[in-house]
């Protein structure tokens, strides 16, 4: 779980951290040394109260640690302690939150946007949303119905109109609903998922792009899950032809707190104009006075953000840089087909049925049964024991007519199916499928002994 490397190295950087400093007259704060470490070997009890999130047998949430670099350069910074509001709190952090921008736009083809970090994915959606009303006022934002919960909510907090894009088979926006939607009128907004956080589908921007340019309505892409995949080289041709189009995008979410190796909370927002930075420009009569360049403040929602989180993130694309064939790239590469030698192998189960083959790194199955009724029950059941074998799921529930559409012999006795969820974000996954596959079969036959 801990190199015992990360400590020497941490050790050695705060040396040279201290040094730029030791022109100031000598300032050593008291320190409780034997009652601080008794605190924190109770704190370290404590956090034992937890998953193992760090480890591949667990494939539940999308929970994916930190790279070691990340979360040093993260304690490191911890010593200044910056604050990326405005250069008078964080001046060399700052620095590097704009290099990493400029590094993630480009990813997206983009150069001259305007962007910053965020608390997460949340946060930047609610900022997307924000300005397609300031563009938009009062009209309606359509997402389809595997979108995030959090843009129906973000639309009630911004008193926007908000109604929902049926999705199909494959759990992908559907087009011939949107036009209909969209020729409704009062439209300002189309959220296209890039990897929904349920099933791990990505919305076809090839059709959501040419109906948003015929009426007229902004495109705001929601890749806060899905946005580093257009890295890799192995997705399907539509997969990709959807990742090909995101410079089209009018506005980008991505989380480098998830895919992107990085503490929480690390989320992005990303606008094609700059433009929409006037929406941001506000006074303050104490805050932005110790620089002429650009506080991040000023374009931002959120004051205090931590200046580590930027300092990390700088640290983890300057050793792993964004580009397609790298060493980053490559993980993505591994999670992908960890999910897709666990789809294979689960085809092959006699125990269990999956529903979709994977888009990204997220599988979608549920056990063998002739019900939905008796499929939930089961899958519940392996959930409990898979994690007494140390083997840590999620669960999902979904429309069980949408999982007929994949399993027709299923008979649809209740309106929700509970299925199993595995989400493979760790590269190491891609080593562990066998043990994974031989927990599930075992959980398998004790859930229905």
């Amino acid at each position: 779980m801990i190199h015992a490397a990360e400590l020497d190295l941490l050790r050695t950087a705060l040396v040279q951290l201290a040094g730029g400093f030791e022109s100031l007259p000598a300032h050593d704060p008291d320190f409780d040394v034997v009652r601080a470490k008794a605190v924190l070997e109770e704190a370290a009890r404590r956090l034992q109260d937890n998953y193992p999130y760090h480890h591949p047998l667990y494939a539940g949430q999308m929970l994916k640690p930190p790279h070691p670099l990340a979360r040093l350069a993260y304690a490191l910074s911890l010593w200044i302690n910056p604050n990326n509001h405005a250069l008078d709190g964080g001046r060399a952090s700052s620095a590097l939150e704009k290099e990493c921008i400029a590094a993630i736009a480009g990813m997206y083809g983009w150069s001259g946007a305007l962007g910053h970090l965020t608390g997460g994915g949340t946060v930047a959606n609610l900022e997307a949303l924000w300005i397609a009303s300031c563009l938009h006022p009062g009209k309606r934002i359509l997402a389809s119905s595997q979108a995030h919960y959090t843009h129906a909510r973000l639309c009630g907090v911004l008193g926007l109109p908000f109604s929902t894009v049926r999705v199909d088979p494959s759990g992908r926006m559907d087009p011939v609903h949107l036009r209909e939607l969209l020729a409704e009128g009062n439209v300002g907004t189309i959220v296209a998922s890039i990897g929904t956080t349920g099933l791990g589908a990505v919305d076809p921007l090839q059709d959501i792009l040419p109906l948003a340019g015929e009426f007229g309505v902004r495109v705001h892409a929601d890749a806060a899950y899905g946005g580093y995949f257009g890295l890799t080289r192995t997705l399907t041709t539509k997969t990709r032809s959807a990742y090909e189009l995101l410079s089209r995008a009018d506005s980008i979410v991505v989380d480098p707190h998830k895919h992107g190796l990085q503490p929480y909370g690390c989320g992005c927002i990303l606008f094609r104009d700059a433009g929409v930075g006037r929406f941001y420009k506000h006074d303050s009569p104490y805050t932005y006075f110790s620089s002429a360049e650009l506080h991040l403040g000023e374009i931002s929602l959120e004051c205090s953000r931590p200046g580590a989180a930027a300092v990390a993130l700088w640290a983890t694309q300057q050793l792993l840089p964004l580009v397609p064939g790298g060493e980053f790239a490559e993980g993505l590469e591994h999670s992908l087909h960890a999910a897709q030698a666990l789809y294979a192998r689960l085809v092959e189960s006699a125990h269990f049925q999956p529903l979709l083959s994977p888009e990204l790194d997220i599988v979608i199955y549920l056990p063998d049964a002739p019900d939905a009724e008796r499929a939930s029950v089961l899958a519940r059941a392996v959930f409990g024991q898979a994690a007494k074998q140390h083997l840590h799921l999620s669960l999902i529930q979904l429309p069980s007519e949408f999982v007929r559409l994949h399993l027709p012999s299923l008979q649809a006795n209740a309106p929700l199916t509970t299925c199993l969820r595995s989400v493979l974000m760790k590269p190491e996954h891609d080593a562990w499928i066998e043990p994974i596959m031989s927990i599930l079969e075992s959980a398998a036959k004790a859930a229905r002994a």
